[in-house]
């Protein structure tokens, strides 16, 4: 019934790993692409061509969870981590960037991972999480001290990750305490009449091999035949317009619900082959030169 594509099986566990942000006014996507473990680098999506184009690489992590896109795409928010802790950054810090590049335009140090990254409230104002010093300010963009994020369902990157998705129309319908070490919690969303995708979010201190301590699998639900199809190789999923687009094994793919079957199905971009390059952001700030 599913194509080869949907069912996709992982050929290698050293696929780059994807995660997405979408812009909400308009149709533009950030990938957060991971691999190797210490390299990660941002892509512009133009999500109404399907073309990409390359940000710039750190060596080090983004916690893609804490991260988060302007309405209008113009501006990224995230946490990263390289572990130069005596360095102006303290080792650990959320940034706002133009997208796709990291280069900060505004910087607050952390010195450790917990909590960290933010929400955009509006066009050009986010909410810190976990608050932190301001090294670096830009009056292009401004922290919002007075919005209180009201979905409390974690520390960390639940923090930033849930209230995100149901901010952009997942509803959290189930929540499971599996054990002392890892907590199950399901999202879904409407697809089309009779389809529902279900996003299973883990949080888990011994993932298995392969996943971090937050990762997701999806679920394609038929609510008519009341038949479930598992997707554990979807690592990230989305509606995106009229279609459904979804990433597995370093790549993206979208395809569209019809009737009793996904159709149409295609890959959209490989990611695995990317190398790291040391790319220069198009503006300057006073803090970094790179």
């Amino acid at each position: 019934m599913f194509g080869k594509t949907a069912n996709l099986k992982l050929r290698s566990r050293f696929s780059a790993r994807l995660h997405v942000l979408f812009a909400r006014d308009v149709p533009v996507g950030l990938v957060i692409r991971r691999g190797p473990s210490k390299a990660v680098s941002t892509l512009l999506w133009n999500r109404a061509t399907d073309e990409f184009q390359l940000g710039q690489w750190l060596k080090g992590r983004i916690y893609e969870r804490r991260s988060d896109l302007s309405p209008d795409g113009k501006y990224l928010i995230y946490f990263a981590m390289n572990g130069k802790w005596r360095s102006e950054s303290r080792g650990s810090w959320t940034a706002v960037s133009r997208t796709p590049f990291m280069k900060a335009i505004a910087m607050h140090p952390k010195g450790d991972c917990f909590n960290g990254g933010g929400l955009w409230t509006d066009r050009n104002a986010y909410w810190l999480n976990g608050g932190g010093n301001d090294l670096l300010t830009n009056e292009e963009v401004r922290r919002d001290m007075n919005f209180q994020n009201s979905h409390l369902y974690g520390s960390e990157c639940l923090s930033v990750y849930y209230p995100r998705l149901i901010r952009d129309g997942w509803k959290l319908i189930e929540r499971e305490s599996l054990n002392g070490e890892h907590q199950r919690d399901i999202f879904e969303k409407v697809l089309a009449p009779n389809w529902t995708l279900c996003k299973i979010a883990h949080a888990q201190s011994n993932a298995p091999q392969g996943k971090g301590c937050y990762w997701d699998e999806h679920q394609l639900r038929n609510t008519k035949s009341g038949i479930n199809f598992d997707f554990p190789d979807w690592e990230w999923a989305e509606l995106d317009g009229g279609r459904l687009v979804w990433a597995a094994g370093g790549k993206l793919f979208a395809g569209a619900i019809a009737d009793r079957s996904l159709v149409d199905e295609r890959e959209l971009n490989d990611f695995n082959s990317m190398k790291f390059q040391a790319i220069q952001a198009p503006y300057t700030s006073t803090l970094f030169g790179t």
